[in-house]
């Protein structure tokens, strides 16, 4: 079972940065999707940005040119870099890791934009 842990999250003004990282572990394959999702309260979990191992990459629109996703593929360890923040960003953002139909799901962090 991969288990996957993110860090990185907290409070930040509108306008500012915050940079998510998510390391999985444990039975990793090398062909596999990490990404991270949000969840706003009373809304539905969204896909925020996803990266393949083949460095194949997907955005959701609203985050098109203000996020930007990475990962390290010898670390297993992918990252989500997010400038311009705005409020409607707040929300728990959840990692996922999805290789060979296993999906393993972090905790969650918290990211709260707010003045």
């Amino acid at each position: 079972q991969v288990q996957v842990v993110e860090s990185g999250g907290g409070l930040v003004q509108p306008g500012g940065s915050l940079r998510l990282s998510c390391a999985a572990s444990g039975g990793i394959v090398s062909i596999n999707t990490m990404g991270w999702h949000r969840q706003a309260p009373g809304k539905q979990r969204e896909l925020v940005a996803s990266m393949a191992s083949d460095r194949s990459t997907v955005y959701a629109d609203s985050v098109k040119g203000r996020f930007t996703i990475s990962r390290s593929n010898a670390k297993n360890t992918v990252y989500l870099q997010m400038d311009s923040l705005k409020p409607e960003d707040t929300a728990v953002y959840y990692c996922l890791y999805s290789g060979w139909g296993q999906d393993s799901w972090g905790q969650g962090t918290q990211v709260t934009v707010s003045s």
